[in-house]
């Protein structure tokens, strides 16, 4: 009998009418069932943000951090459990779902430190005669009720990337969950639950399509906080009025590796960054330039390592690849692979599908114009070409139209340099793969990667408004 999972509305367990069932898309079986929200639920969650409002406003540092505290120790000692909820739900193998488990655990303490520095600042004012024997007082007040809408991919540390924040400067959240992995935040609720924060304060819903649009349009939400798609994401800009918006849209990640690299360590990061979790994260590696005196060395020791990797069941501690989230994404996948190849691609590993799961797969001689170079493959595809040019090479990662983060592997401070000041990224890691992120970082991206910045600190000032008070000395 599959697990049941009632929707956490307004600081209470319910359920209601229409069921959703939970499907492992590696089994193809149904192993829980939640509940769809309509506008009823989502009303009642609304009213209920609305009445703790002020009480949360009101909440003192000292309080909101206990509460983040409390949080992260419950999640650290139900890691194991909550890990295989997540390989089950998302088809994340299990070393990756242990990892977002320790991911989400590390965003709550950094929002739980976070409350002891919330913005604020002392402004002189006698710059000019007008302000002579006046002092200005910026204070920073949370904005109200915010609406979060969470991907499939990381349903629980990129939920709690709008939770964590949202409550640490004192606001109220509602989160949408993607309806096939509802489960993670669900089992979050019941955690928040058990704390000391008022009731209303924070709401898990998955919704119906009507529902969902309201988080977007609804005049009572001060904040739209969205991870997901470009084209979702940017009609949602154009549809959510006056209300702040924070948007996370994804990329098409480039990493340049230089002849001046080590290339053993370029090697064993971009196999990961390339493949974990089978390429359906954000900042997956999508593009690998590697330098003309290298390339080969580079494309031998990188085939090495895929081929060794093991495809099996996501619960099972060993497996490196598992399926995708469905079928419609893994044959979009396979679609993309063959017109690139009848194209003049070149697949040297992988390249095929077995139902929901697709092969690790690279490939060479791309063109700009595929798919699988140009739009955002979500998938276990890395295109990797040489170059001659450092420069050249940055231009090649420019040319898109994502910007969210980008990889450099090199030993030369002038190319570490003009990697930093001149690639169109939100974020450049050096010698590291742009799949890294810690949780107290500044997140976000540039061009159709997005607007505004996660990483809690960051996030909390997207959540708060400044007030000026001016007075006498």
């Amino acid at each position: 009998m599959s697990a049941n999972y009632p929707i956490y509305v307004g600081g209470e367990f319910i359920i209601t009418e229409n069921k959703l069932p939970i499907i492992n898309s590696y089994s193809h079986e149904e192993f829980a069932q939640t509940y769809i929200a309509g506008k009823k639920e989502l009303e009642t969650a609304i009213e209920k943000a609305q009445a703790v409002k002020r009480i949360m406003r009101e909440l003192p540092a000292y309080t909101r951090y206990e509460i983040l505290m409390e949080i992260a120790e419950k999640l650290k000692a139900s890691r194991q459990r909550l890990a295989l909820v997540l390989a089950m739900e998302a088809c994340k193998p299990l070393k990756y779902a242990l990892g977002e488990i320790d991911r989400a655990v590390q965003t709550f303490i950094v929002a739980a430190e976070e409350t002891k520095r919330l913005p604020g600042e002392l402004l002189s004012l006698d710059w000019t005669p007008a302000g002579k024997n006046k002092e200005g007082i910026i204070k920073y007040f949370p904005i109200g009720l915010i609406a979060g809408i969470v991907p499939f991919n990381f349903p629980l540390n990129l939920a709690a990337h709008k939770i964590a924040p949202a409550l640490a400067s004192g606001n109220c959240i509602i989160i949408k969950p993607a309806r096939s992995t509802p489960l993670s935040t669900l089992e979050l609720a019941k955690i928040i639950h058990e704390t000391a924060l008022p009731k209303g304060a924070f709401s898990v819903l998955p919704m119906d399509r009507e529902a969902g649009q309201q988080l977007v349009t609804d005049e009572r939400f001060s904040m739209l906080s969205f991870t997901g798609s470009s084209q979702v994401g940017w009609k949602m800009k154009a549809d959510c009025g006056k209300k702040k918006i924070a948007l996370e849209l994804g990329g098409n990640a480039g990493v340049i590796v230089s002849d001046s690299a080590n290339v053993d360590l370029a090697v064993a990061k971009c196999t990961v960054g390339s493949f974990a979790f089978s390429g359906q994260v954000c900042i997956h590696i999508q593009r690998i330039y590697v330098h003309e005196n290298i390339f080969d060395q580079f494309i031998s020791k990188f085939t090495e390592i895929i081929k060794k990797y093991k495809i099996g069941k996501p619960e099972e501690p060993d497996t490196d690849i598992s399926a995708m989230i469905d079928e419609e994404n893994a044959i979009r996948v396979e679609d993309w692979v063959h017109q690139a190849v009848k194209d003049g691609a070149k697949i040297l590993c992988g390249g095929k599908r077995n139902g929901t799961v697709y092969e690790p797969t690279i490939l060479t001689n791309t063109k700009r114009e595929m798919n699988v170079c140009k739009l955002e493959i979500f998938g276990p595809v890395v295109t990797i070409e040489k170059y001659s040019d450092f420069k050249n090479a940055v231009n090649s990662v420019n040319d898109s139209d994502y910007g969210l983060q980008a990889g450099v592997f090199t030993n030369s401070i002038n190319e570490m340099n003009y990697a930093f000041n001149e690639i169109e990224a939100g974020g450049v890691m050096i010698n590291e793969v742009p799949t890294f992120r810690v949780d107290q970082m500044p997140y976000g991206g540039v061009k159709n990667s997005g607007v505004g910045r996660e990483g809690v600190k960051f996030a909390i000032h997207e959540m708060m408004e400044p007030k000026l008070m001016v007075k006498d000395f």
